[in-house]
């Protein structure tokens, strides 16, 4: 039962989840559409699922921790996806960031397939603390104490002012509990949005608070089982640009009004997420079948040259820009000798050359190997706009 928005006593209300107009529900029938071919394509494991599952982690984690002055180069975020050792290009504070925010996520992909799971407040705090755990001055894991805002800018009144610090505990009380029994009738995108909404309006950490919303947008989707949260996520597109993220920050605003105010309408916020939804699967739809088709081209290669077949992996690794020993050796299950063997072979062959150097090193395509990439891929398809 809700109660009434009070400032006078403590509020249990959450922002109510809109009704869909019908061009929204002719994007959701899209997203869906484009969800049932990715489906299609990873249903079945394959030796490159690996790597492009990977590289789609990663991306997600650059781009929710970007959103946070967190910046870190995709190389350096695949190399602690895979638990690669050496990270030259990152500050220490950025890598930590990045760190905690994996482990979180990789909580997330593995709750996709628990059989027992609920949505609990223990449950938000201990993400919260993974993803913390670095700055324990922080508090990670437990309540604010105190009042809290996002800054506007120099000059410039607060964006946001969140609710006061008593109304906390009842808010995330009726967070978990709607998470778990409410709306259960919405689309999983919808749902997905409006859990993002409120935990970030209610602010409830002293810090992370952005990353916990988003981290929990993707739980929400990881949750419904259809598809893994690294092929649905709109954490990458959120913080691939400065514009993606400027109309982030302005669909929040529009929503929220500057402080915690659950009557205001929300389908503005459920409307960008759909957007953000729908260009992202496009995204990613692309990335797959480019993924594929490179894939099917590698293996012609080596079976044209004489190469042992395993050494398709460290081409398609190569074309993608991220061949590492490390990883193309727990790719494949080889020891360390038997990678360097194969990568100075196909050196020696000119298909790849080597860039940076002692734990920096990788790969890169080169010679006609790069050509036959170039082919394959060919120019980038245009994404096409939802709403218009």
């Amino acid at each position: 039962m809700r109660r009434c928005w009070s400032h006078s006593s403590p509020v249990v209300v959450l922002y109510r989840t809109p009704d869909l107009d019908p061009r929204d529900e002719t994007v959701l029938a899209e997203i869906e559409e484009l969800r049932s071919r990715l489906r299609y394509l990873v249903q079945e494991p394959r030796r490159w699922d690996r790597p492009l599952r990977r590289n789609l982690v990663a991306r997600a984690i650059v781009g929710s921790n970007t959103i946070e002055g967190y910046t870190v180069s995709l190389d350096d975020a695949e190399s602690v996806v895979a638990g690669a050792d050496g990270h030259a290009e990152s500050g220490d504070a950025a890598l930590a960031a990045v760190a905690g925010y994996h482990e979180a996520l990789a909580y997330v992909q593995q709750a996709a397939q628990f059989e027992v799971f609920a949505y609990e407040e223990m449950l938000l705090s201990a993400l919260h603390f993974m993803m913390l755990r670095h700055s324990l001055d922080s508090g990670p894991g437990r309540y604010r104490a105190g009042p809290i805002l996002v800054t506007g800018g120099r000059g410039r009144p607060p964006a946001y002012v969140g609710p006061d610090p008593g109304w906390v505990p009842e808010l995330m009380a009726e967070l978990t509990t709607w998470l778990q029994t409410g709306d259960l009738d919405c689309p999983v995108y919808v749902r997905a949005a409006m859990a993002h909404l409120n935990l970030v309006s209610i602010h409830p950490w002293r810090d992370g608070n952005g990353r916990m919303s988003r981290c929990l947008h993707t739980l929400v989707l990881a949750r419904d089982r259809v598809l893994a949260p690294e092929f649905s996520s709109i954490e990458e597109w959120l913080g691939m640009s400065t514009v993606n993220t400027a109309e982030y920050y302005t669909a929040l605003a529009q929503v929220q009004g500057g402080s915690y105010l659950p009557d205001r309408d929300t389908h503005a916020w459920v409307r960008f997420t759909l957007r953000a939804h729908h260009l992202q699967a496009q995204l990613v739809d692309q990335r797959v079948r480019a993924a594929k088709a490179l894939w099917d081209k590698a293996v012609e290669s080596t079976a044209e040259l004489g190469l042992h077949e395993r050494t398709a992996m460290a081409l398609f690794s190569a074309a993608e820009g991220n061949l590492r020993r490390v990883t193309y050796a727990a790719d494949e299950a080889l020891t360390r000798d038997q990678a360097l063997r194969d990568l100075n072979l196909l050196q020696r062959m000119g298909l790849i050359e080597s860039a940076g150097g002692g734990v920096r090193r990788h790969y890169l395509a080169t010679g006609r190997w790069r050509d036959s990439v170039r082919e394959v891929l060919g120019t980038n398809e245009y994404l096409r706009e939802p709403y218009e």
